[in-house]
């Protein structure tokens, strides 16, 4: 009878009519998107897990002025980006970043904190070479 966009703006919402009994019901209609797998540093290949870069960004945004709902936006644009990709394998490199990209313009010191990790620093020089890069 009636298609439109549901009310999140991520489904197709369709009003219908049963032909044997003219009753009328709903019906949502969502795309199911596949998680690529991720391929980490030393081969191994694992499914994405959204709950492991929120716990990423929670470490590196401890005890620092970063609201909880901006972190949970940093893990929906990477996972969204990642999804709409459609590769079925990406780099845990890539992963990492992406959200080196966005703790940069939200906290200097996350940033920091989560590049000492991600690019596995060792000395004073590797954070001051991370200063010159950026």
């Amino acid at each position: 009878m009636d298609s439109r966009p549901g009310p999140d703006g991520a489904s197709i919402r369709r009003r219908r009519e049963c032909e044997d009994c003219s009753n009328r019901f709903t019906t949502y209609e969502r795309l199911e998107a596949i998680a690529p797998m991720i391929v980490k540093r030393d081969g191994r290949r694992q499914p994405y897990d959204a709950g492991k870069v929120r716990i990423a960004l929670r470490t590196a945004c401890r005890k620092r002025p970063v609201p909880t709902d901006v972190i949970e936006q940093i893990v929906d644009r990477v996972g969204s980006r990642l999804a709409q990709s459609g590769d079925r394998e990406a780099a845990s490199t890539t992963i990492g970043e992406a959200l080196l990209r966005e703790l940069k313009v939200v906290d200097e010191v996350s940033y920091a904190r989560f590049a000492s990790v991600f690019l596995r620093f060792e000395s004073l020089e590797d954070f001051a070479s991370l200063n010159e890069e950026g």
